[in-house]
């Protein structure tokens, strides 16, 4: 059996922003906020906070089912809850379930609710989850969290009671609870499906709501983990970085939410400032396509990952502000495999290699967009350490509405970053045979009968060990070119406090505004 292994009381994307300015009404409208001691002294409730997000104009919704952008992400979890989230390694954190456990088989798993209140008075039931979970999985609605949730079989679900869920599968899972903390897997009122006026379980209920420029929450006192230090939340929209940091340093927020690392050195002695690291929030890598020339060569591969300068990516691309990567994704996390060695640069070794490939003197087409902050950068990085070991790689810069889906069946060699997620949710997505976002077309029947081997299993050794195996199959000779994990920059007043910063960007303290006040 898998009993949870979080008990209540032990609790602790890539996404993409869109384009509004910050406006000058929607600042100076703001109200003012509680003073007096540094926001690095002890909590102490009372007054607004202020943040600044980008956002997506006036079509934005406040249906947590329908989250993509950061702002909408942390405006979800402030007003909703989820059965489960991310801890720090990326490990499940219990949330609305107290608990979990599995049959036998892991094929049925009963979870248990906390006690919890809707913000207008009615416990969250079981009825309240099935609902939720029925709404996101419904194939004409396109939410974001219908795959992860695409093992439930809802049809051989029930209540066993208001507060007991009892969940069938499609097959045997040791890995639910990562169903439970999927991204976007809020729980919503049964029956809820217009969210003008949302009511959740979160630490903050709904005040008003202007699309494309401000949501204004405030604190709901009942909260089961305990109401917010804040009175208020303010969310306000700037899609440029530069309006961000300039509406913290006058004084009109106390919040600039997603900092580049130039704006984090430029100010990081301004005592109108303290700048939060969140480390390992994004892998920074680079895809080849395994099923096609030039890189179905093993070899060829194998000297890509040698001739790569990772700390120079990291130095020039991300500014220092990050760590070198392994050619594996979640560092850090849980099951990464952190006895794998260090890839080192080798550019002789690559030189042979290259050879031995046939690949001397190949030109390859590096496919980039600016869809992400250091992409066009990270290319044209990559592209000079290239022509180092006699390689010509092209940066050839495409649409970055369609880059997404281009590089999944276009190309043989792209740019690519992920935000956190569980390592089996990495695999399952990206690495399987039948992954809807196989970007490096790897496809191993060896590979795949190992994932089922983690996933079915009820022993915690056995996944390991499968996850260990998994890592060193594709450390030898998979596609993911990972060079670097960036810190998730963010931008405070100093009288703000607890704000978290041991923890990557898309996890539950990451954005959790209900354990922050204004000193």
């Amino acid at each position: 059996m898998i009993p949870s292994t979080r008990t209540a009381g032990l609790s602790r994307r890539t996404l993409l922003g869109g384009a509004v300015a910050l406006s000058t009404a929607a600042l100076t409208g703001c109200g003012g906020n509680a003073t007096g001691q540094a926001g690095t002294g002890s909590p102490r409730r009372g007054g607004r906070l202020r943040a600044a997000f980008a956002g997506g104009g006036a079509t934005e919704t406040l249906d947590p089912h329908l989250a993509n952008l950061f702002n909408e992400a942390s405006r979800a979890k402030a007003v909703f809850d989820k059965l489960a989230d991310y801890g720090a390694d990326v490990s499940i954190e219990p949330r609305l379930a107290s608990s979990w456990e599995p049959n036998g088989d892991l094929t049925r798993w009963r979870v248990v609710l906390r006690e919890a209140t809707f913000h207008d008075g009615r416990p969250v039931r079981a009825a309240d989850v099935l609902y939720s979970y029925s709404r996101i999985t419904d194939p004409q609605r396109a939410f974001r969290a219908r795959a992860s949730l695409g093992l439930l079989d809802l049809r051989h679900s029930r209540t066993v009671d208001d507060r007991t869920v009892e969940f069938g599968l499609t097959r045997p899972f040791a890995e639910f609870p990562n169903v439970l903390a999927a991204f976007g897997a809020y729980v919503v009122p049964e029956g809820m499906d217009n969210f003008d006026q949302p009511v959740g379980s979160g630490p903050f209920r709904f005040g008003s709501f202007q699309p494309g420029r401000s949501l204004l929450l405030k604190r709901y006192d009942d909260y089961w983990e305990g109401a917010p230090y804040l009175d208020e939340l303010e969310y306000l929209i700037s899609n440029e970085e530069s309006a961000r940091i300039n509406a913290l340093l006058g004084g009109q927020v106390e919040y600039a939410h997603d900092l580049t690392p130039t704006t984090a050195r430029t100010y990081a002695d301004d005592a109108r400032v303290s700048i939060v690291r969140m480390p390992n929030s994004t892998m920074q890598g680079f895809t080849m396509k395994v099923d096609r020339a030039p890189f179905d060569n093993r070899d060829l591969r194998e000297a890509m990952f040698l001739l790569t300068d990772r700390q120079q990516l990291v130095d020039t691309v991300l500014a220092g502000s990050g760590q070198i990567g392994n050619d594996l994704f979640g560092k850090g996390y849980q099951y990464y495999a952190d006895d794998i060695p260090q890839r080192t640069p080798d550019p002789d070794r690559a030189r042979a290699l290259i050879k031995k490939a046939g690949a001397e003197g190949l030109t390859v087409k590096l496919d980039t967009a600016a869809v992400a902050s250091g992409f066009v950068e990270a290319a044209s990085t990559f592209a000079e350490q290239a022509k180092q070991v006699g390689l010509t790689v092209v940066p050839t810069t495409g649409n970055k509405d369609t880059y997404w889906r281009d590089i999944l069946t276009n190309g043989s060699l792209a740019c690519y970053r992920s935000g956190a997620m569980p390592i089996e949710t990495h695999i399952t997505q990206r690495l399987l045979s039948n992954s809807t976002t196989n970007a490096t077309r790897w496809a191993r029947p060896d590979f795949d009968a190992l994932y089922a081997r983690a996933v079915s299993s009820a022993d915690e050794s056995t996944r390991t060990q499968a996850y260990g195996d998994m890592q060193r199959m594709l450390h030898a000779e998979g596609g993911f070119l990972i060079w670097g994990f960036a810190d998730f920059l963010v931008g405070t007043a100093p009288k703000v406090g607890g704000v978290a910063g041991n923890t990557p960007a898309n996890t539950l303290n990451w954005a959790r505004f209900d354990k922050v006040w204004l000193g």
